[in-house]
Formats: structure tokens, C-alpha cells, sequence
């Protein structure tokens, strides 16, 4: 019989401790000390992966790297994101909130791709796969599904099949043998990811984990599993809404700038190729409170519609209210209209929206939340064929945005007549369907739109 060892880890970081104490020693948190079991036994990993490794040293100028091609997902949104498909070998961590969409995204992924996958499940069964891929009217004839949480069992299975992909859904319910502690303590987590991240390497076979995330956001486990990944993705979103973010917080291999948008329906997420058209309401009459922003994610432009609402207090504290935008920033703008244009916002209910449901962190978006601000506060209507795209400083002045360029081509590709910029802006081409105006500082933008 082997001899049990306790130790005491560290719910938010990981760290190791011999004894309980109420602080821990690495990331300095309170009460985040808990006992697990550790069973010391003979190393039963996948084949001894750690030798299979490559050992020697190599010139970096003579590794090959043309002869491992990128893994393309068929979905044009994901591969965007991961950086043009998965790499060999690689290792995957996709993150959400419960019920926004994860076990779909991958579950069409593994259907639709040309390659041999292993979906393995430990928190559905195969028949609740089945119904699922039924609803979103998928075949695939590559895809194979596990319902299994033991490490040793599911590399047995990998061992028989040899699969191109690997599907873990998710990370947290997983458990080795060789840790008597239960699935999704830290020391679980650590030890199954360390596994499958040796597996990848030793096969170059790429591998996709799921992880649980915490009421704050952050993915569950220790921080050191996102660290010890490839790629950590963001699936993001809110569920009243039909719009989904994919963005890339971590990629080895690709742009962590780049963002995939989805549309939840009955059969499945849809990729959205242009999403400029389908965040814009159509509206039939103008209305006051409402401005276009063009905005980048990534290589990405796309117009966005910004809502904005100005009324009289009824309270004596005003009320400041953002979906979507940054609070803060909004608590700035009002300062600067206050400020710089003489406008009388201090008793007055705030309210910005960014419509479809997205979170915007882009700077680019100040002239038009100005703008919608302005538009609800006089009540006067700002044309649907105009746009806005610049950044807004303390002092009142306009500042120029990154990738002015690519904006103004969107705003041109989708029929909008102007675009309000900064003077100082520099362009590199020169346009003719849309009617750039360029203007320094806020008192000059609202002299010209009301």
C-alpha cells in the first residue's frame, strides 16, 4: 500500500503548502487553503510521454516548421480567431458562462470537420450528444463520442482509435487515478491538463478543453492551466440576446485581437461573415438618441449602433447606467460635455446601450456615444447615413484612432453617405463615395451636427 500524503493548495492559485495557514505564501489571498489526499504511486501516464519528447537541441534555423499545415475547422469564424485553424499539437481552453453555447461550437466542429475527432464528454451522455447533433440536423461520419472521465481509460481508448482531434468536454470533470483527490480540485486540474498537453506535443495531435468558469468570470482551477495552454479562448455573450463573441484572450500562434461572432438559432450557432449588417437596426424613421460607430476588432471593422438616453432626474442622485460600454469612460464624456461645451448634465438620467447585446472596449466609440448623448439630449435626430470614429480627451479635443482606413471602407461598403474623424487622422487613401469630415474638438462636432 502506498503512503497517503495530505497537502493543502490553494484555491486561487494552485500553490502547494505543507500546513494549513490562513493566508497563502504566492498570492497573498485569505481563506483559499484546502486539504486534498495525494496518492503516491509508479507514474502510469500515457506511454511516458515525457520521453517521447524531443531531447536533443536543434539550430533554430534548421527547424521545420512548413512541413506542419494549420487544421482548417470549416468554420470560418473559429479559424479567424484561432489565427487561420488549429495547429498541431496544440493545446485549446475555451471558457463561458453555463449555457452560452460551448458544447455546440465544438460539438459542430467535430461533425463538420474532415477529420477523425474524439469527442469525449464526462457531463453528457452519448445519447444526449446524439439528440443534440439531431437538432441542429448534422451528420458526421468522423466523429466519435466518449463518455468517460477517467485520464487512463480515455488514453486507452485514444491509443485504439488514433484520432486527428481531440474534444474534452470539460477539463473539470476529469480525474487521474494516481491523485485521490476529486475531480476539479487543483491538484486534479493540473495533473489531467499536464497529460493531455503531453499528449498533444508527443503527437502532434491538437487537443480542445472546456473550462468551467467561476461567478467573478475567471476560468475555474488554477491560473496556472491557462498559462500551461496554447490558446485560451472566450465564448462570450448574453442569453437574451441571439449574438455571441468568440475572443481570444491567449494564442501562441495567432492574434489575440481577433473576435468571431456567432447567432444562436434553433439548429445551432451561425457564423455572421458580416456583422456590420446585422447590428444595425433598420428603422424607417429617423430617431433622436441613436449614432453609428465604426469600430476594429482585430483586422475586423464593423458598425455598431450606440443608444443613448437623456432625461431629467426624478431622484435627487442622476443615474448612470451603461450596457455594453465602459461606465467610467461614460462618467469622463459627461465631464467633458460639462466642461468643454457648457452642457448641463449633472442632473440629468444617463442611459447608453450598445445595441445586439456586444461589449465594446474600442476608444473609438467616444464621438458617437457623444453624439447619441447629444442627439437624446436635444432631441433632434442624427442622419442613419452618418458614422462616427474618434477618440475623445480630457480637454475636449478630437484624437485620432488606429486603422481610420479600414472604418471608412466598411462605412463606404455598406452605403453610408459621411464619417466624422479627427483632424488629425492620417489616411493613406483617398475615397470617393463617402464624404470624410474631420474635426478637432467636441465644440466643432456639435456646431455642425445640431
Amino acid at each position: 500500500m502506498a503512503k497517503v500524503k495530505k497537502a493543502f493548495f490553494c484555491q486561487s492559485c494552485g500553490t502547494e503548502h505543507a500546513q494549513w495557514q490562513g493566508q497563502c505564501n504566492s498570492c497573498k489571498e485569505w481563506n483559499t487553503l484546502v486539504e486534498e489526499r495525494i496518492q503516491k504511486e509508479a507514474s502510469k501516464e500515457w506511454q511516458n510521454t515525457a520521453s517521447s519528447l524531443t531531447s536533443q537541441p536543434i539550430k533554430i534555423e534548421d527547424i521545420d516548421v512548413d512541413s506542419i499545415p494549420r487544421i482548417s475547422t470549416v468554420d470560418p469564424e473559429l479559424d479567424r480567431v484561432l489565427g487561420g485553424g488549429l495547429v498541431p499539437g496544440s493545446v485549446v481552453l475555451l471558457g463561458g458562462e453555463p449555457g452560452i453555447g460551448k458544447s455546440t461550437l465544438l460539438l459542430q466542429l467535430s461533425l463538420q470537420t474532415q477529420q477523425k475527432v474524439l469527442y469525449i464528454s464526462g457531463e453528457e451522455s452519448q445519447q444526449q450528444i446524439k439528440l443534440r447533433s439531431e437538432r441542429m440536423n448534422l451528420q458526421g461520419t468522423n466523429c466519435y463520442v466518449l463518455s468517460q472521465t477517467d485520464t487512463q481509460k480515455i488514453f486507452q481508448e485514444i491509443n485504439r482509435l488514433n484520432p486527428n482531434l481531440v474534444i474534452i468536454d470539460s477539463i473539470q470533470t476529469l480525474y487521474s487515478p494516481m491523485i485521490e483527490s476529486g475531480a476539479g480540485s487543483v491538484s486534479q486540474i493540473r495533473t489531467t491538463a499536464a497529460e493531455l498537453i503531453q499528449f498533444a506535443k508527443a503527437t502532434h495531435t491538437p487537443v480542445v478543453l472546456v473550462g468551467h468558469i467561476t461567478k467573478e468570470g475567471a476560468i475555474a482551477g488554477p491560473k496556472i492551466l491557462e498559462h500551461m495552454v496554447d490558446t485560451v479562448l472566450q465564448f462570450e455573450g448574453d442569453r437574451n440576446h441571439v449574438y455571441r463573441l468568440l475572443r481570444a484572450q491567449k494564442n501562441r500562434f495567432g492574434s489575440t485581437s481577433e473576435i468571431g461572432i456567432y447567432e444562436m438559432l434553433t439548429e445551432g450557432l451561425r457564423p455572421v461573415q458580416n456583422p456590420s449588417e446585422v447590428l444595425l437596426t433598420d428603422k424607417e424613421e429617423t430617431l433622436s438618441g441613436h449614432a453609428i460607430a465604426a469600430t476594429v476588432e482585430g483586422l475586423r471593422p464593423m458598425m455598431i449602433e450606440v443608444q443613448a438616453l437623456v432625461s431629467s432626474a426624478v431622484y435627487g442622485t442622476p443615474q448612470r447606467s451603461c450596457t455594453g460600454y465602459n461606465s467610467k469612460r461614460l462618467n469622463m464624456l459627461l465631464a467633458v460635455l460639462e466642461k468643454r461645451a457648457g452642457f448641463a448634465l449633472g442632473s440629468k438620467d444617463v442611459f447608453v446601450n450598445i445595441a445586439g447585446g456586444l461589449r465594446i472596449e474600442d476608444p473609438a466609440l467616444d464621438l458617437a456615444v457623444v453624439a447619441a448623448l447629444l442627439s437624446s439630449y436635444h432631441d433632434i435626430p442624427v442622419s442613419k447615413d452618418f458614422c462616427f470614429a474618434a477618440e475623445i480627451g480630457l480637454s475636449g479635443e478630437i484624437r485620432p484612432i488606429a486603422k481610420a482606413d479600414l472604418r471608412i471602407q466598411e462605412a463606404e461598403k455598406l452605403g453610408l453617405k459621411g464619417i466624422a474623424i479627427s483632424t488629425y487622422s492620417k489616411l493613406a487613401k483617398t475615397t470617393k463615395g463617402i464624404q470624410i469630415h474631420s474635426f478637432s474638438k467636441v465644440e466643432s462636432l456639435i456646431e455642425f451636427l445640431f
